[in-house]
């Protein structure tokens, strides 16, 4: 048993040691073409002020998608992400009550409980073994029911405290203030990841669970603190997002069920688990995030979106299940 898990554990390495660099560079180079693209086609759409104005969307979608690559590569899937931003906005509003006083309770709140649903989802896929996809869509829709359940209370005209309002509009060398804390967060995850001994053995129980418990990793605990770090990574999102609309509604999370599972897909995530580059991430958000705006500069409908994210889901898909097979004859 233990020579099969160190072949198994082999034949990972082998396979993720080709053609990695190209798999996480290959989105980058999809930006740069679509930027050229948008020149000749939408001029408008690479004008510095169009630019400046999407980028922090570009933001909000990198922070969550990092959180759905993270639970990928722990071989699972989350779906909970709409009802978890939209749990700790609401959750911001109804603490603070608008005042700059309550502000520092209310962002800790709010992250409490983004990060307490990451644990309950990582508790009931990790140790109870159920599908993470149905765990997540339960999850999510309770969610959904109790932050409804709780908005109701709140005035329809709640806003964020104007500290918090007036942070998320402000700038920093020209950049929207949410760009700064998206780029913090790739780099703080991908030291993580990359540096650490936690992050090794993050990837070693996602790319080959089976070998990783003969090594003696708990992968139970892996994949929770998968999901956990998932939730908080949500509610950062969703006090980005409300800091920089300042008045959220209920459907605040509502662009972000299939977005970072494609920007996680098209980052190079593997869905088989293991591999990711939270900075291939982020360039897949941009790269989602600019292709919007063209679409929406040509007149297209929001319909087109859907489609390109679906295409990107399957696409990735396609490629994970192409690299297993290629894997498994080039191990034989």
């Amino acid at each position: 048993m233990i020579g099969e898990g160190k072949t198994e554990a082999a034949r990972g390495l082998r396979l993720g040691g080709s053609g990695i660099q190209m798999r996480f560079a290959a989105v980058w180079l999809a930006l740069v073409a679509l930027l050229l693209i948008g020149a000749l086609i939408v001029p408008r759409s690479i004008l510095p002020s169009t630019i400046l104005a999407v980028i922090p969307l570009a933001a909000f979608l990198c922070i969550t998608a990092m959180g759905e690559a993270i639970v990928l590569m722990s071989r699972g899937i989350d779906l909970s992400i709409p009802a978890i931003i939209a749990l700790s906005s609401t959750v911001l509003l109804g603490v603070s009550s608008g005042r700059n006083e309550d502000l520092i309770v209310a962002l800790l709140a709010a992250l409490l409980f983004a990060t307490l649903i990451g644990l309950i989802n990582g508790l009931l896929v990790a140790t109870m073994k159920l599908n993470a996809l149905i765990v997540t869509l339960a999850i999510g829709a309770i969610t959904q029911g109790a932050t409804l359940w709780y908005r109701e209370s709140l005035p329809q005209e709640a806003r964020v405290p104007p500290l918090l309002a007036d942070w998320g509009g402000s700038r920093v060398l020209g950049l929207n203030v949410s760009v700064w804390v998206a780029a913090v967060l790739v780099i703080v995850l991908s030291v993580a990841l990359r540096k650490t001994t936690y992050g090794r053995r993050f990837a070693a129980a996602g790319a080959n669970p089976r070998a990783a418990w003969i090594a003696g990793v708990n992968v139970a605990a892996y994949q929770t603190a998968a999901f956990t770090v998932a939730g908080f990574l949500y509610g950062v999102a969703g006090i980005v997002i409300s800091a920089f609309i300042r008045n959220p509604t209920l459907n605040v999370g509502d662009p972000y069920l299939l977005a970072p599972i494609a920007a996680a897909v098209l980052g190079g995530t593997a869905i088989t688990g293991g591999l990711g580059s939270m900075v291939a991430v982020a360039g897949a958000a941009l790269f989602l995030t600019h292709l919007g705006q063209m679409l929406k500069m040509l007149g297209l409908s929001t319909a087109f979106q859907f489609a390109i994210y679906g295409v990107a889901i399957a696409l990735g898909m396609a490629l994970a299940e192409a690299r297993q097979l290629r894997a498994w004859f080039s191990g034989r």
